[in-house]
């Protein structure tokens, strides 16, 4: 079984070109060309909790359907079943507000985004935390 493209990516949110994220690959080895390639997983992670959080800073999205309906528009993504499948990871409903400034909670939400986006979520607590925390 191959590795998921996120996973070899260090980029497990599969985020898209269109920022000058902390952590890319430098020049040349950036070998996507639709996603970004990290250093080391915790970047990625990282650029995803920066994500999500500036999603419920800067536009107030707090519950499942609306982050995600931002993060995986339904023009991309099967929106509703990435929302259900995050709520049900969460244990909430799709309209549950969640406050992603706590630590504990976004990293419930990134686990549900990884594992929606590649299969699997094969990163430690620990990794993830440190991910998290250079956000």
């Amino acid at each position: 079984m191959s590795t998921p493209r996120g996973i070899r990516n260090n980029n497990p949110g599969n985020i898209r070109w269109g920022s000058d994220w902390k952590g890319l690959k430098k020049d040349g080895k950036q070998q996507d060309p639709s996603f970004c390639v990290f250093e080391t997983p915790e970047y990625g992670i990282r650029a995803l909790a920066k994500l999500l959080r500036n999603y419920q800073r800067l536009y107030g999205l707090n519950t499942p359907r609306k982050i995600i309906s931002r993060y995986a528009p339904p023009t991309e993504n099967e929106t509703v079943s990435y929302i259900d499948s995050v709520s049900w990871q969460l244990n909430i409903t799709p309209d549950t507000p969640v406050d992603l400034s706590e630590d504990g909670i976004l990293m419930v939400f990134i686990k549900a985004v990884i594992r929606h986006e590649n299969g699997v979520q094969p990163y430690s607590n620990e990794t993830l935390l440190k991910g998290i925390r250079m956000s």
